[in-house]
Formats: structure tokens, sequence, C-alpha cells
């Protein structure tokens, strides 16, 4: 039954988003659009013909909408963080929670501005940048607690209760997209001083949001309609009307397998990454990556084999314990 609530994005709003859509790119929408409703596996569409950045605001639409969603998912974080060893590396962005030109733990999403000769025209496109959702992604499988999962509904989820902040998803995502927040989670009640480093963090499609039959908050504020979520097949369907009609590319739909984020843009992604400088928590866009899943797992099997293992899993299921007793006597108490 749960599982159903993972896609009870509304017909309705489905609709309303892929009309403006399609109204501002001059595309027309398959006659039979399916329900997001229905059972199966949803896909975003982001159209870097119709994203502007949100010019005249100071902070792109999607960017406020996202951190006003998740500006009380970090617990309060330690004070004098552990030092891990054998490392020794601290990553610690709560004091920093302002930055929004790439993705840190408190910023999921962020629009890069690339300016591309393109046929000798000078042209400026906006990049949304934030997690690819792959079809069939690395991260998940190498997290050795299964705190990193893909939903049926096609979100890739990052569960904080249970993430120990190894980066090893981090490691094998070929953008390099989550980010760790140092001095939280359950690596403090467990081995701090040798295991983990804090928690991971990125873009989990809203899917709080979508079990509720809502929008993620980067789709449902975009002014210009840029960003489109739907029926895998449907969003695969309208990406190819809509790059048919521009003379454009794509981008999503093989890249590390497969994603289920897809962009479309009137120049090609080799231009757009040429824009980009690889930077940490700005990830870059070459084109056809290869798929990562077949070198992933000699690495998890190595990281199930630390001897450290076995003890951290004990104490990492008596706080987790502890933990769901606490939230459940939090929200008794609230009730």
């Amino acid at each position: 039954m749960k599982e159903k609530k993972d896609f009870n994005l509304s017909r309705r709003s489905f609709l309303k988003i892929s009309a403006g859509a399609a109204a501002l790119s001059g595309v027309s929408l398959p006659k039979k659009a399916v329900a997001a409703g229905k059972e199966g596996q949803l896909s975003t569409l982001i159209d870097l013909n119709l994203c502007d950045g949100c010019a005249g605001l100071q902070t792109p639409a999607c960017v406020g909408a996202c951190r006003d969603i998740n500006k009380d998912k970090i617990p309060p974080v330690a004070a004098n963080i552990p030092e891990p060893w054998p490392r020794k590396t601290i990553e610690d962005w709560s004091k920093k929670k302002e930055v929004t030109n790439r993705l840190t733990p408190y910023n999921f999403i962020y629009v890069h501005k690339a300016e591309i000769n393109a046929a000798g025209q000078r042209k400026t496109i906006f990049v949304p940048r934030r997690c690819m959702h792959c079809d069939n992604p690395a991260c998940a499988t190498i997290c050795p607690f299964s705190a990193n999962s893909k939903k049926k509904n096609g979100a890739v989820v990052i569960d904080q209760d249970l993430c120990f902040g190894g980066a090893k998803c981090k490691d094998v995502c070929p953008w390099e997209i989550p980010q760790r927040q140092s001095g939280v989670g359950i690596y403090l009640h467990v081995l701090p001083d040798f295991m983990g480093n804090g928690v991971m963090y990125k873009c989990d499609l809203c899917n709080d949001r979508l079990s509720q039959g809502k929008l993620p908050g980067c789709v449902e504020t975009c002014p210009r309609q840029a960003l489109l979520i739907g029926p895998r097949p449907e969003i695969e369907k309208i990406a190819g009307e809509r790059a048919r009609a521009m003379n454009g590319y794509i981008y999503g739909k093989t890249e590390n397998g497969g994603t289920s984020t897809l962009y479309v843009s009137p120049v090609s992604f080799d231009l757009i990454n040429k824009t980009m400088e690889i930077k940490p928590g700005q990830p870059d866009m070459k084109p056809d990556v290869p798929r990562r899943m077949a070198a992933t797992d000699p690495l998890a099997k190595a990281v199930l084999a630390a001897p450290v293992l076995g003890i951290a899993a004990a104490g990492a299921l008596n706080w987790f314990s502890r933990r769901k007793e606490m939230v459940k006597k939090e929200k008794n108490n609230n009730g």
C-alpha cells in the first residue's frame, strides 16, 4: 500500500505542468497523456530552451523552493566534530548554508550559466543541476548499510538515519553529486573516531512530497515551467518531440546506463560541458558517460569485508532502534 503512494502525483498536476510547458515551447503534447498517478517510474524533463535562470531574481525559483523545503532536514551539528582516522577530513557546511552556486549538504540544486558560441552566434544557456536519479545507481549498490536506495517512482533517496557518511556513493557517482555534512548522524553514536564522517545529502526528487501527491518543489515553482515531471514513457516522448522541434539534443537517456532525469537543449551538451570547470559540487555534463555499475561490485565487496563493519552494524541497529522510539515519542507528544 505504501509503494502506491510513491506515484500519487495527480493527473491534474501533471497535465497542468505539461500543458504550460508545451505552450511555451510550441510543442503539442500526446493526446493521451498518461496520469502520473499510475504505478510506474516517474521521470523529470529539464528544458534548457525554456530556463532563463530566473532573470531578475536574486536566487532562481527552483533553488529557493528546494532550500525552503529542505531547510530543516539536517539536525544540529555536533559542537566539536570528531576528527576521523585515518584521513582526518572534516566537511562542515553548517556555517556556509547561504552558498547557492554549487551543490552542498544544504543546497541540492544550482543553476549553471553557460555562454556559448554556436554557429557564429552568442547564446546563453542556463542549466539547473541536481541528482540525475540514475536507473541503476552505483551509489545504491555500494552502500553497505543500504542507506541509499532506488524507489519504484524513480527517486534515488539517502536515508540520513542509516548513512555513515563514508562517501563511497560520491566516489562511484560519475558527477560526484552527494555532498557530506560532518558532525551529524549515526556514526557519532557508534565509532565517531574511526568510521564515517557524517551524512551524505542530495536531491531526493522531493520523495515525501510525491508520496503526498505533490510536485517536487523545483517543478512546482519554475515560472517558465522549464521543469516537468510525469510517467517515464510520456516524458521520453515529450523530450524526443522537443529535441526534434528545436533540432536539439537530449542528455540523460543513456548516460551512466540511463537516468530518470532528461535534459533537452538547442545546443550540444559537448559545447555546454566545455563551459563547466570540474570543481567540487559543480558537476560537468560530459556526453556518453559510461555506466559504472560494473566497477562497483569489487569496491562494494571490499567495503563489506572491512573488519570494523560488524561492530558498526551492531551499534547502528541499536542506535536506529532507539532513534525510531525517540521519533515515535516526539510524534505522540506533538500530536
